[in-house]
Formats: structure tokens, C-alpha cells, sequence
């Protein structure tokens, strides 16, 4: 079994942590790719670059979906989700939903920590595009400036683990996620500083996609997720023009 992580970020660093917290909670028959975004930003805090690195994520994903069993769009958020859901054949797996499905498993309600104030606007978005706000505490983040991207969880660790344990206490978090790609790794590091079950998005996305892909679901041909009819297209990626105007099928199916 293969699985793509897909960074919409920039940042390699970023990837390395994100590979790096995936590859202990994988199978011993999967293996783990990993691609970051040749353009946009360091890391994604607002809609607008959520939609850019949205985009970049079909982009890569219509280069790579056909050498993979499933992919992971890794970044808390899930820039671009339901889009790739649409146009794709393989179980896409959103990080953020990953994380909030499994924490649901684990309690009633969960607080999403994370280390940035710009986050919060869009994490909302997200919470909210999974119609999970009944489960959700709160979410709660840092308002200090930091360093390089890769490297705020070691930064800031004590300040998150002290952010997590106010969730604990003062929203009675049954559950806390530790969000944002930059942190991918941190609950491990922590767990037994905070009171509640850890949720890491990228190790929860990577036992989702194994079960999906194991489940072996079909491709959904009516209903909001089947594949769009064909449509032209000018000045797009020529794989993803090639999905969207559906040159990709095999002669015989056209």
C-alpha cells in the first residue's frame, strides 16, 4: 500500500515532520511518499491561501493519484478536500477530519491546540465544514510571533502543553488535537503531560487511510461526489486538464 502526503505548504521541513510522525503508526505494507507545494506560501493561515494551496493540491494530486493508493492532503484545514473527493478515484484523507473523526472516538468533545492566532479563522471554517461544532470545545492558540515554521514545536512546546492542559480544565476537553502540519509529532513528545487522549492529525489520517483503503469503497458514479462531466479547459497543468476534460480514460471507456 502506498500513501501520498501531500503538503500544500512550502516548507520541507514542514514534509520531513509530517513523514517523520507518519512512518512509526504505518503498516508494515505501506509505504509512505511525501510531495510538497513548488509554490505558495511557507504555511497556509488564511482562506485565501487555503484556496491557493487548494488548488496546487489537485494540481499534484492529478500528477500522482494514479502511483498511490490513497493520499493525505497534510495540512490542517484540509485545503481543497472535497474538490479532490470529486475528481479523484482513491481515498483522499483531509488531515483535519481525520483528526476530529478519531477524536471523536475518544471522547465527547475535543479542544484543537494550535500555535498561531491567524489559525483560528479558518480552523473554525474547517470545523464547521465537517458539521462537527457539536463536538468541538473550542479552539485555542498562541499569540506570540515564532521562528522558522519547522521548528515552532520545539519552540513553543511548553507554551502548547500548557495551552492543551487550560483546555483540559477550562472547556472540559475530553480530547485534545494538536493541530497544524508544524506540530506533526508533538503529541507523542507530550503525551503524558496532558491528562486527555492526544490526537496527531498526520498519524490519525495515515490508520484512516490504511482502513479505507482496505475497505476497498467504489467510486461514488451519482450524487455530489461522482466524477464531473468533461469540460474544456485553458491554461491548466496538463494532468489535471486531462482529468477535468477526462482524456485520462482508457480508450475504450470514452
Amino acid at each position: 500500500m502506498r500513501i501520498l502526503i501531500l503538503n500544500p505548504n512550502t516548507t520541507a521541513g514542514v514534509t520531513d515532520l509530517l513523514v517523520a510522525a507518519a512512518r512509526p503508526v504505518a503498516g508494515p505494507a505501506t509505504r509512505i511518499v511525501a510531495t510538497t507545494a513548488p509554490r505558495g506560501v511557507p504555511y497556509i493561515s488564511t482562506r485565501g491561501e487555503a484556496l491557493i494551496g487548494g488548488a496546487i493540491a489537485l494540481e499534484t494530486l492529478a500528477e500522482q493519484h494514479s502511483e498511490v493508493d490513497a493520499a493525505i492532503i497534510a495540512a490542517f484545514g484540509d485545503p481543497g478536500l472535497f474538490a479532490a473527493r470529486e475528481l479523484f478515484d482513491i481515498p483522499v484523507i483531509g488531515m483535519s477530519e481525520a483528526a476530529m473523526l478519531t477524536a471523536c472516538m475518544l471522547g465527547q468533545r475535543f479542544s484543537i491546540i494550535t500555535f498561531a492566532a491567524a489559525l483560528g479563522s479558518w480552523y473554525r471554517d474547517c470545523v464547521d465544514m465537517h458539521g462537527l461544532w457539536g463536538r468541538c470545545a473550542g479552539i485555542r492558540s498562541l499569540d506570540e510571533s515564532f521562528g522558522p515554521v519547522a521548528d515552532v514545536q520545539v519552540e513553543k512546546e511548553a507554551m502548547l502543553v500548557a495551552l492543551a492542559n487550560r483546555a483540559v480544565q477550562e472547556d472540559d476537553a475530553d480530547v485534545v488535537i494538536l493541530a497544524g502540519a508544524p506540530l506533526a509529532g508533538l503529541a507523542a513528545k507530550v503525551r503524558d503531560r496532558i491528562p486527555v487522549p492526544l490526537v496527531d492529525p498526520i498519524a490519525a489520517a495515515v490508520k484512516q487511510a490504511e482502513a479505507l483503503v482496505a475497505l476497498n469503497p467504489r467510486k461514488a458514479t451519482v450524487g455530489t461526489f461522482r466524477r464531473p462531466a468533461a469540460k474544456p479547459t485553458t491554461g491548466l497543468g496538463d494532468a489535471l486538464a486531462a482529468r477535468i476534460e477526462m482524456r485520462d480514460l482508457p480508450e475504450a471507456a470514452e
